[in-house]
């Protein structure tokens, strides 16, 4: 897990604990790593919720499949980044969602009940846990609320437009990587993927905004 100690540093959760100190921690709370290859779930819906998730490397993507199979990218979690939390703490008996990696990837695991609750060696960094657990949440609801603010929108172009101002307000930057594919970009903001392309096409002739692969650029973003 030591290697690992890196990337658990940059991690929300452990923000304002010291390697040392996240040697003890991981100790009393017993987490688990695994590793999932491409394409294969950490979770599926359905699956209890009771994990907070931590990703290790490679990327995982939070996804809703609708009864015709019809797939929806609520968001997609690099390295460093925490998954699973907000439904383990509302205590929903089971997953609403699925979480499929990417790419091959590791994760680890903690129970949110040992997390939540402090432990017969009255560990002192539980409330700091809490605390970091309780402010990740409020984030997840802001960035929820942008994708709402995307959804909202009437048009296809009017939702690509939404999304890649945020992102430029985001990266503070007219120019800036997207964490999605273009399938997974069109899975996101609900829209089928050729009307996205087409009207990415017509953005670009328009000399709105630029773009190579995940790389866009807003041209006149303030406009």
């Amino acid at each position: 897990m030591e290697e690992y100690f890196d990337i658990l540093s940059q991690c929300p959760l452990f923000a304002g604990i010291t390697r040392e100190e996240l040697k003890s921690m991981l100790s009393c709370l017993d987490g688990k790593t695994a590793h999932i290859t491409k394409g294969s779930p950490v979770f599926l819906e359905g699956d209890r919720a009771e994990f907070v998730g931590v990703v290790l490397s490679g990327t995982v993507q939070i996804v809703r499949d609708d009864y015709d199979g019809n797939r929806s990218v609520l968001t997609v979690v690099s390295p460093g980044g925490l998954f699973g939390e907000a439904f383990a703490c509302a205590g929903v008996e089971t997953l609403p969602v699925s979480v499929i990696a990417l790419e091959n990837a590791s994760v680890l695991l903690l129970d949110c009940k040992r997390v939540l609750t402090g432990c017969s060696n009255a560990c002192y960094f539980h409330s700091t846990l809490v605390q970091n657990l309780l402010r990740g949440i409020a984030r997840k609801n802001l960035i929820l609320t942008q994708k709402i603010r995307c959804m909202s929108q009437k048009t296809t172009r009017e939702k690509l437009m939404e999304f890649l101002l945020e992102q430029a307000k985001q990266h503070g930057s007219g120019e800036f990587v997207i964490p999605y594919d273009r399938q997974a970009l069109a899975d996101y903001l609900g829209v089928e993927r050729s009307a996205m392309s087409a009207e990415i096409s017509k953005l670009k002739k328009a000399g709105r905004i630029d773009c190579s692969g995940s790389r866009f650029r807003v041209l006149n973003p303030d406009k």
